[in-house]
């Protein structure tokens, strides 16, 4: 069992987790041929009861019922008959284009803006590939549109990973270190990826390219701070249903699905448009 502090996970429950890595593109994906039909469904029931245990022995507060309900609320992610459900006038079907949270919360306060999070993980072979898109899509959005990312500490290979995300955006250094992260391990490999042994001193160096003091960034990697930070990702993990990275939830209110990463983006932009209507009203002619 893990205690506070220790988010070492179980062999088991690794195993899980680690198959939520979706090793291909969404079904459908004209850049990676031979995409998984199955990532384009949305977390397993059993990805997603795994996170929620990973949470709570972790020690991240969980909503009443959530691990519980993980198998229920995915087996009802698609209903019988799509079509029945009635598309609020942007062409967006629910369980088709994404799945509606019940009483979904933002991750942060949104400050009048609309919150798109991407949970990922810098060892994840899916995220790097979608890593190009959806930073040439975060380039293009408005000033009301707010891009946070959540790193999915999925195991002893993820876990250092998410650490260092949070001391480095703690530093201001996520927007020069995020794209060239994912190159150092998927490119270059000059860090470990999955399969490796994870070396935090390495990924502190790494850092340290880029103006940080790698021994205090290291320190920093096991502050409180940094641990509270991690299991509140994990809370918001279990409370929108993630069972897989890369996955793109609007608001805290609609986790995106899809068929490819392009339209993985389009279904955001619709759902970013649909809340934009909602907190603003409709645009003046």
């Amino acid at each position: 069992m893990m205690r506070q502090h220790a988010i070492a996970l179980p062999a088991v429950l690794l195993s899980l987790l680690l198959a939520a890595c979706q090793p291909s593109a969404p079904a459908g994906d004209a850049n990676a041929p031979g995409a998984d039909a199955a990532a384009a469904q949305g977390p397993s029931a059993e990805a997603q009861a795994a996170a929620a245990s990973a949470a709570a022995a972790a020690g991240a507060p969980v909503d009443a019922g959530a691990a519980d309900a993980a198998g229920a609320d995915a087996a009802a992610d698609t209903p019988a008959d799509p079509a029945a459900d009635t598309p609020q006038g942007d062409g967006l079907v629910a369980g088709v284009d994404y799945v509606e949270i019940q009483n979904g919360q933002p991750y942060l306060p949104t400050d009048g803006k609309v919150e798109v999070v991407e949970v990922f993980g810098y060892v994840c072979p899916a995220c790097a590939r979608f890593e190009p898109l959806f930073s040439a899509w975060k380039s293009r959005q408005p000033a009301d549109v707010r891009v946070t990312y959540v790193p999915a500490p999925y195991g002893p290979q993820w876990i250092p990973y998410a650490r260092a995300f949070y001391v480095a955006e703690a530093l201001g250094l996520v927007e020069k270190t995020h794209t060239p992260m994912f190159h150092a391990i998927h490119i270059t490999q000059d860090l470990p990826g999955e399969g490796k042994k994870p070396d935090e001193e390495k990924v502190a160096q790494f850092y340290g390219q880029y103006g940080a003091d790698p021994k205090r960034f290291l320190a920093d990697m096991h502050s409180f701070s940094t641990e509270a930070k991690i299991k509140r990702g994990l809370q918001f993990m279990v409370r929108t249903q993630v069972g897989g990275t890369p996955t793109l939830v609007v608001n805290g209110k609609y986790r995106v699905l899809g068929r490819s990463y392009e339209d993985m983006l389009r279904i955001t932009d619709a759902l970013v448009a649909r809340e934009r209507a909602a907190t603003q009203g409709p645009a003046a002619p």
